[in-house]
């Protein structure tokens, strides 16, 4: 971690690794972010990674400002995908700012940053569908028939699905295996098949 130059009062401009740890959801903000460049990811980890992912955000952007806007805890967990550079800006110099708008336009950035919260929440009020549920979805969605019944092709890159589903890559080689071993996929590599469809179903919800 190197401390760079900071350009105004109240912020700190750090370089930091991949899989630093800026946001934890549930926290009370006490500054806001500002990713000068890199990529982070946005969900909900347990006490070491990503379990559930809600999506990747690029620099230059604010990370979760609506928080502390609101004087709330934080939704989403957010974490370094690359190397990224960030200032954090105190949450009381923060506030000094905002405080120094116009009242019309402090309420119409509160009421965006409420709207913006009520949709992070119910995206991971989304997310919280168990992960096999989510997979065993996918896979009926994607279903072909095949010689022996149905089966699925991975036609794009695990990582890339499991974007799709809200989840980490490693959570979604996981619930593959966990599924395998309960005998509702089988096969290997790109090719999957589905011994038994109605079990899918039960497990998908439908």
């Amino acid at each position: 971690m190197t401390r760079l130059e900071s350009r105004c009062e109240g912020v700190h401009a750090l370089t930091l690794p991949a899989g630093t740890v800026l946001i934890r959801r549930g926290q009370k903000a006490d500054g806001v972010w500002h990713l000068h460049a890199g990529q982070v990811r946005l969900g909900v980890m347990d006490e070491r990674s990503m379990v559930q992912q809600l999506g990747k955000q690029q620099g230059p952007l604010w990370l979760e400002a609506a928080s502390a806007l609101l004087n709330q805890p934080h939704v989403v967990d957010v974490v370094a995908d690359t190397d990224v550079r960030a200032e954090k800006l105190s949450l009381q110099a923060f506030q000094s700012r905002c405080n120094k708008w116009p009242a019309a336009s402090r309420e119409l950035m509160r009421d965006l940053a409420l709207a913006q919260r009520q949709q992070l929440e119910l995206a991971i009020s989304r997310l919280a569908k168990d992960a096999d549920a989510r997979c065993a979805e996918w896979l009926l969605q994607h279903a072909e028939p095949s010689g022996q019944g149905l089966g699925v092709v991975l036609r794009e890159r695990k990582r890339l699905i499991a974007a799709q589903l809200g989840m980490a890559p490693e959570t979604f080689s996981r619930v593959l295996r966990h599924l395998r071993e309960k005998n509702l996929i089988s096969g290997a590599g790109r090719v999957l098949g589905l011994p038994n469809p109605q079990a899918l179903r039960e497990l998908a919800g439908y």
